[in-house]
């Protein structure tokens, strides 16, 4: 047995056939799980060489075992992968995928120095199937083989074999890399590309003669234990290159380590897609304040010694007081945010409400402002920079723009906060932010959230977490905790605690009913959750009031008056006749002013990217309520069904942008559909206007108006659609 860390270069170089087993499963990986970060990996490594020229911080990707197979004289040499399938092979359809958009784009050699990773020349092939490096398991090779020799540039639409994960997997990492080609006017982007992938990446290669015992290693490598985190990486690194007697380095261990071995640091935090221990998260963060750089979680421990070893940070005995003292302040402001009651200050404020939003991309600006080894900054300078940030967030996730680019944006902001006195950190910031002009980065404006707040159905599109802390946030505004005074009111409402609570309520044909008339019933559809018609309630008052009436003895009115405490209900219960579609229309314009001023922008900022603007190749997620904004539906217009025997099927186009079959109310045209058809549906090929156009031609119309690459479709609510 053999052991090595090899680039693959090293791995697929050379002429062979690496084949995976009958007997291991189907080739499973996705974009959510895997596909995205390596991409994103891939893409950090190539933006920092591209910026600084620098050769490219060594990654790894993880461990496989291959095991050598005997054969006859004149046959390529054959392993057979033991472990790390799912690894190789998406490498494989990753770099196939580069060498196509190399070569569209022109870059001739960098394409034929990836393609030498992934064919073998022509003269060593004696059977088609030598062809391929890689060669999966049965059920996978039709789906790669198409895939793979498809001719340039390949129309996945028109592959055989167009639902497989292997195709999914070749057209995401064209799409990205063609992005990321486009995305820049450097000549040698397409060198940087290939360099990345063939030498800045780092696999452990275990090699297997042919009489060891393949499955004891198997077994062996996937046994359960506790993997090593990267704050555990960096604690052996830290520790070993320490000059300290054995008992001082002890006791430096006891002061300034020992509190990442408890239970709140070694804790798991959500971070977008991944868990991280809560450890090495804070030293990601850390790191990237203290370099200006945008680090993947993956990246960490071999960049912390990569900078530690050149002498960018400071000596062990000067590192370790000062992550030990920005430790214990996250720690507090953490464990504050967590508290169900009580007043927060602006940072612990800041830190809670990130949470909820899943953002920890901006601890790294905290960490900044905070840094007890810089010139202390005064508090109310660390607030305006903290709500330039947070308001920053807010409006992109009530907007649902993606948070892909942020991370390089917040490290281009450090970079632009070194390089200008600690004092003028707001300006800065603030001039940052507004200039942003790209779809993944930019800081939305007034008057698109507004537009979009006034008819997005707001409880469908956002997680329970993130719209809790809006009307949160709303209620303590309300209290006056945003006017700069103190609340008159005494204390915040309770976080994290209260039930969201339609007024009216989502079955509402039984106590709110509005007769046959279809007007007035998609009227009624399309309010239920508007941000008007939802507040907060103790858990008790929200299954006393539920799906009851409004008005009478028992009604939701008089519940309201008698129990209810939340100022933000104030004008509700002052009235004396229904809660019907003006009056829902009304407080959703009230609550989208109150979140205008609890995230301002700067007096004149505008924020909104308008239409034919040079917004660069992005990805976008489209949803029926875009194209109503855009002019290219219409609310009330009715879609008809295109297939065969369902071609009777009718939806008619609600003001909220969701769809109304017979007398059910869909969020997405996947929903509306399978409700027709009664299995999984495509919506957007199912349905289309009375002239014929699909709902597909729409959204890439709307695509090319926005100039974006990748459209993904918003029909994540399918599930809940059936439900309701």
């Amino acid at each position: 047995m053999e052991t090595r860390v090899r680039t693959p270069h090293d791995v697929f170089f050379a002429p062979q056939r690496l084949l995976v087993p009958l007997f291991q499963r189907p080739y499973v990986w996705s974009k959510e799980g895997q596909w995205q970060m390596l991409w994103d990996d891939i893409r950090r490594q190539a933006d920092r060489m591209v910026a600084t020229g620098l050769p490219p911080t060594p990654h790894f990707l993880g461990a496989v075992v291959i095991q050598t197979q005997p054969v006859t004289i004149g046959n390529l040499p054959q392993w057979t992968i033991i472990d790390g399938q799912q690894r190789l092979t998406t490498l494989q359809l990753a770099y196939d995928a580069a060498h196509q958009v190399l070569t569209l784009a022109g870059d001739v050699i960098p394409a034929k120095q990836v393609e030498d990773l992934v064919v073998n020349p022509a003269h060593f092939c004696k059977s088609q199937q030598d062809r391929f490096k890689v060669w999966p398991t049965n059920r996978d090779r039709p789906a790669f083989n198409e895939v793979m020799a498809a001719e340039l540039p390949v129309d996945y639409d028109q592959l055989t074999n167009r639902a497989s994960r292997m195709v999914s997997c070749h057209q995401f990492f064209a799409a990205e890399m063609s992005s990321w080609l486009e995305g820049g006017s450097e000549p040698n982007r397409g060198e940087v590309l290939a360099h990345i992938l063939l030498t800045a990446l780092q696999l452990v290669v275990i090699q297997l003669e042919a009489n060891e015992d393949s499955q004891e290693i198997f077994e062996t490598l996937n046994a359960r234990g506790t993997p090593l985190t990267a704050a555990d990486l960096i604690k052996n690194f830290v520790f070993q290159r320490l000059s300290l007697e054995d008992s001082a380095a002890e006791e430096a261990y006891q002061h300034y380590w020992h509190l990442f071995e408890t239970a709140f640091w070694e804790r798991e935090v959500g971070t977008g897609r991944n868990a991280i221990a809560r450890s090495s998260l804070f030293l990601n963060q850390w790191l990237v304040a203290q370099t200006s750089r945008e680090i993947g979680t993956r990246e960490l421990f071999g960049t912390f010694k990569a900078l530690s070893e050149h002498g960018v940070l400071p000596a062990m005995n000067e590192l370790l007081p000062m992550i030990h003292e920005s430790a214990v302040r996250y720690q507090g402001w953490s464990q504050a945010a967590a508290l169900k009651d009580g007043a927060l200050d602006r940072i612990q404020l800041f830190v809670y409400r990130t949470g909820a939003l899943d953002s920890e991309i901006t601890k790294s600006v905290l960490l900044w402002l905070t840094d007890p080894a810089r010139d202390p900054i005064p508090e109310i300078k660390i607030g305006a920079v903290l709500a330039c940030l947070e308001s920053w967030l807010v409006r992109r996730a009530l907007l649902r723009l993606s948070t892909q680019s942020l991370g390089s944006a917040v490290a281009q902001m450090l970079d632009e906060l070194n390089a200008h006195p600690r004092t003028d950190c707001v300006d800065v910031v603030t001039r940052f932010l507004r200039e942003l002009d790209a779809p993944g980065t930019y800081w939305p404006g007034d008057e698109e959230l507004r537009r979009a707040l006034e008819i997005m159905p707001v409880y469908k599109r956002m997680r329970r977490g993130r719209l809790r802390m809006i009307l949160e946030a709303i209620e303590d505004h309300t209290r006056g905790y945003d006017s700069g005074k103190p609340s008159l009111t005494g204390q915040r409402v309770a976080r994290d605690t209260h039930h969201i609570e339609h007024l009216l309520p989502q079955q509402w044909e039984s106590n709110w009913s509005v007769g046959t008339d279809l007007t007035a019933r998609t009227a009624r559809a399309g309010s239920v959750h508007l941000m008007g018609n939802l507040t907060l309630l103790t858990s008790q008052l929200n299954s006393k009031v539920s799906n009851g009436p409004w008005l009478g003895a028992t009604g939701k009115l008089n519940h309201l008056k008698a129990h209810d405490v939340m100022l933000m209900n104030q004008s509700v219960k002052a009235l004396d006749g229904p809660w019907d579609e003006p009056r829902i229309g009304a407080r959703t314009r009230e609550m989208a002013d109150a979140i205008l001023a609890i995230w301002p922008v700067p007096a004149g900022h505008v924020g909104a990217l308008p239409l034919g603007a040079d917004r660069g190749a992005s990805s976008v997620t489209v949803t029926v309520a875009d194209l109503l904004r855009e002019g290219l539906l219409e609310a009330g217009q009715e879609l008809r069904a295109r297939q065969g025997k369902f071609a009777d099927g009718r939806a008619t186009v609600l003001q909220d942008g969701s769809l109304q079959v017979g007398e059910r109310v869909f969020e997405t045209p996947s929903g509306a559909g399978r409700s027709v058809r009664k299995r999984a549906t495509n919506g957007w090929h199912f349905w289309a206007t009375v002239d014929g156009t699909r709902l597909t031609e729409l959204r890439e119309r709307y695509a090319a108006d926005l100039q974006v690459e990748e459209v993904e479709v918003d029909d994540a609510d399918d599930d809940a659609d059936e439900a309701d």
